[in-house]
């Protein structure tokens, strides 16, 4: 048997899950804004402390693409336990567990394609499609979105639309073949079915050197203010 600590930070989710082989033994998580420096290491001691392994066999993080500051916590915290522990960091992709959340939720066609869309500001998402077995079969991009958004893919197949984007997407990709699920975040309890596949083809990251999947560069942006003469 091996134990694997999950951590997923990619959006206001934040989600830490406690896994022997498949079978989840706990989870806590909060959406409540991105208040991961405050929760995720709480988290990780109350699941740890409650649950008689000495340690887990793998962390398995979520890579992102997602929040710039959630994931750099997130990945902060899981390469920090992977040194103490001496165990190996296995990374997943953060907009699968959504494909696969839905999977978990929504009984879809084999044809039927998911398409998880995360907010990366303004009319931008983070996206790709998944088939209806939660593979991935197109290359992770941030778009921006159009009434013309998918058009080829939705003149014949069902997309079911999820993430913390569909809000702000769903009043423009206006499609009888737009289904649109707004109340799936990324979550860690998702993380296991590919890192349970990393762990097996011993797939595993070089912590030292290992950074989130942040597809941009983070923009910061500061506060003009006006000066006047004389202050």
């Amino acid at each position: 048997m091996a134990f694997f600590l999950c951590i997923e930070t990619s959006t206001i989710n934040c989600s830490v899950a406690l896994f022997e082989n498949n079978n989840l033994i706990a989870i806590k998580e909060i959406a409540n804004g991105y208040q991961h420096a405050e929760w995720l290491h709480t988290f990780i001691q109350e699941i740890i402390s409650t649950h008689p392994i000495e340690k887990p066999d793998a962390i398995i993080v979520g890579k992102g693409p997602g929040s710039y500051t959630g994931l750099r916590i997130g990945v902060a915290a899981a390469k920090g336990l992977c040194f103490a522990w001496n165990i190996p960091l296995i990374a997943a992709d953060s907009l699968q567990t959504l494909a696969y959340a839905v999977l978990n939720s929504v009984k879809i066609s084999e044809n039927d394609l998911i398409c998880p869309l995360t907010d990366a500001r303004r009319m931008e998402v983070y996206t790709a499609f998944y088939n209806s077995f939660g593979e991935r079969m197109t290359a992770i991009s941030a778009k921006i979105i159009s009434e013309n958004s998918f058009s080829e893919e939705l003149k014949n197949k069902k997309i079911y639309f999820v993430g913390d984007a569909t809000g702000k997407c769903e009043p423009i990709l206006r499609n009888k073949h737009a289904k649109f699920i707004n109340s799936l975040l990324p979550s860690a309890k998702y993380l296991i079915n590919e890192g349970l596949k990393k762990y097996t083809a011993q797939q595993f990251e070089n912590t030292a050197y290992f950074e989130p999947f942040y597809l941009k560069e983070f923009v910061s942006t500061i506060a003009k203010k006006t000066f006047k003469i004389g202050e």
